[in-house]
């Protein structure tokens, strides 16, 4: 066996019969350690001026050049609204004007959207005052990027923020470029970009997050913006903005009013916040409205009629005997099982027009599928129905007399 020696120690390594040199062992330890500082490096958060020189790369590789990003210097989603704006004959250095919104004009506005208004209002309010303080506000825009609401505070001197914080403004990415509107608007997601990431010089003084809105009923509605002019750089206003349209969404669907609006999660989760479902029914089952939870639970697409039964597979019906605070486990024809109660906003007595012969087929029914789910033990088959075994035992001691 021939053994490499080290020039300078003299020490010899063999691994498998095959001479390794101390020199290529340190080499290679050398590799590995560039290497995890590079990994290191790329998972550090940089500094402001690391976070503009990369986006000014970004920006002569894209816009000036023509090119594709080399790397990820900004986030893809920036770099197709960049190429958007491009398309459509825009360059950097041209001007971005806003022409003058006349009172019928915002009032037209407003009261196309006063639903929205409405389901924001409070949210808005609140938000205002997450925000005091940092020179940061917020707009509230329709599907097509026009301003239909402000909130907080910014500095009414400075035509930089003026200009943008007032309702009837067009800031679609068509008109003004990569913003937080626009992107959100096109790519249906929460967002953050900063400074030089806007697409137009004049806007570049600009720090945005967004976060997408979506109606009862599922369709992109419009957008929540959080804007700052010549501020740090705050890229957890990205949840902020999301958590609160998150908000008014959900108010949106409580304000609809249906007949009967249930709130639900998944069984094993505790329900009471904004990431729980909510849905509205009519007097006949039929889905009218539905949050974002409540869709990605169910997998609804109210663009086409749907109805609780084709949902939830057990009886309907028994959906509006709910009692306030009664929670109930049930199946969604998936398999997967959600628990529900009905939401505190809404409480419906047309249950109170089913025939007393339904509403006891519906509860012998839904007694049944219990106790098959629950292999027979009544107490498990309790707990799925959101009452007590004795309960139970008197509801099924009458069905058992009748059966034999």
């Amino acid at each position: 066996m021939n053994n490499a020696q080290h020039p300078r120690s003299g020490i010899t390594l063999d691994l498998l019969g095959i001479p390794l040199r101390i020199s290529q062992l340190e080499t290679t330890q050398a590799i590995a350690r560039s290497n995890l500082d590079k990994i290191a490096t790329m998972k550090t958060v940089p500094t402001p001026a690391t976070r503009l020189s990369r986006i000014a790369q970004a920006r002569q590789q894209v816009i000036e050049q023509g090119t594709g990003l080399q790397a990820p210097l900004v986030e893809s989603w920036i770099e197709r609204s960049w190429k958007r704006c491009l398309a459509w004959g825009h360059t950097p250095s041209q001007q971005v004007a806003f022409e003058p919104v006349s009172r019928a004009q915002i009032q037209r506005l407003q009261e196309v959207n006063q639903p929205m208004l409405q389901a924001a209002k409070d949210e808005l309010d609140r938000l205002s005052r997450a925000i005091a303080g940092t020179r940061y506000f917020a707009l509230l825009t329709d599907a097509h990027g026009m301003v239909i609401d402000t909130r907080g505070e910014f500095d009414q001197h400075d035509a930089r923020a003026s200009r943008i914080a007032r309702v009837g403004i067009n800031l679609s990415e068509q008109h003004a470029g990569t913003t937080a509107i626009g992107a959100v608007l096109a790519e249906r997601q929460p967002i953050w970009l900063h400074r030089g990431e806007h697409f137009f010089n004049d806007n570049t003084a600009y720090s945005c997050a967004g976060a997408p809105l979506f109606g009862p009923t599922g369709e992109c509605v419009g957008m929540l913006d959080l804007t700052g002019v010549d501020v740090p750089e705050r890229p957890e206003l990205q949840h902020l903005a999301a958590q609160s349209a998150r908000s008014i969404e959900n108010n949106w669907v409580k304000q609809m009013a249906p007949a009967l609006l249930l709130r639900f999660n998944w069984a094993g989760l505790s329900i009471g916040s904004d990431s729980d479902g909510l849905m509205g029914l009519n007097s006949d089952g039929q889905i009218v409205c539905a949050n974002r939870a409540a869709r990605a639970i169910t997998g609804l697409n109210l663009q086409n009629a749907e109805h609780a039964g084709d949902v939830f597979a057990t009886a309907w019906q028994s959906l509006f005997d709910l009692a306030p605070q009664q929670r109930l486990e049930v199946p969604l024809w998936t398999g997967l099982q959600v628990q529900i109660q009905l939401d505190d906003h809404t409480r419906t007595s047309t249950i109170a027009a089913q025939p007393a012969p339904v509403l006891k087929a519906i509860e012998s029914d839904l007694i049944r599928r219990a106790m098959q789910q629950a292999r027979g033990n009544v107490a498990e088959a309790a707990r799925r129905l959101g009452i007590s075994r004795a309960t139970l035992y008197r509801k099924i001691s009458p069905q058992k007399s009748g059966d034999k």
